[in-house]
């Protein structure tokens, strides 16, 4: 099971506290197309992505949906700081694909954190690498060109890039569709 190894990978918990959290997770599943999330819902559950594809996406003032960050399986996924909070989200989370999740609520993660410290840690973990993602993000569209951008995209997650559309791949570089086109036909594969 991909959850038992992702929780077993930071070498925080015993195989019994994973095999008594991975029981507080629900299955879930998702068609192509439907939200785990949406702007203006209460986010109180984290999602373990077994299957799919995600994007994660706001609407500009404009109408225009801008697409930030994409969740592959093995990822978790959540409206961050609207779990946080308990206020409404400001963003999307869809399925680019028919997918298949884990999701615990926020309460049983809360009862976790109460009777074992080692949840607390790896909770500040998880915390530090969405933060370094965002910084990577910033960097990422300050610094490199769109090209160089799509090109560690196909370098990072290959086997999912053809789930996502052009719409949703342009909108996440920064860039248009016909842009997009032309750098895909520089690209060799």
């Amino acid at each position: 099971m991909q959850l038992k190894s992702f929780l077993a990978h930071f070498n925080l918990f015993t195989e019994a506290e994973i095999a008594e959290a991975v029981l507080l997770f629900s299955k879930r599943t998702l068609k192509k197309g439907e939200y785990f999330v949406q702007e203006g819902q209460k986010c109180s559950e984290v999602a373990f992505i077994e299957s799919g594809v995600f994007r994660s996406f706001y609407l500009a003032p404009n109408g225009n949906e801008m697409t930030y960050c994409f969740r592959f399986p093995g990822d978790m996924a959540a409206a961050y700081s609207a779990f946080i909070t308990g206020n409404g989200s400001v963003e999307y989370i869809q399925a680019l694909a028919d997918a298949e999740l884990l999701v615990i609520p926020k309460d049983q993660i809360d009862r976790l954190l109460a009777n074992n410290p080692a949840w607390i840690h790896f909770l500040k973990i998880i915390a530090e690498q969405q933060y370094l993602e965002l910084e990577g993000r910033v960097f990422q569209l300050q610094r490199d060109s769109a090209q160089e951008r799509y090109q560690n995209l196909i370098e990072d997650q290959p086997e999912y890039i053809q789930q996502i559309s052009l719409q949703h791949l342009a909108s996440y570089l920064g860039i248009t569709q016909r842009h997009l086109s032309r750098i895909r036909k520089e690209i060799v594969l």
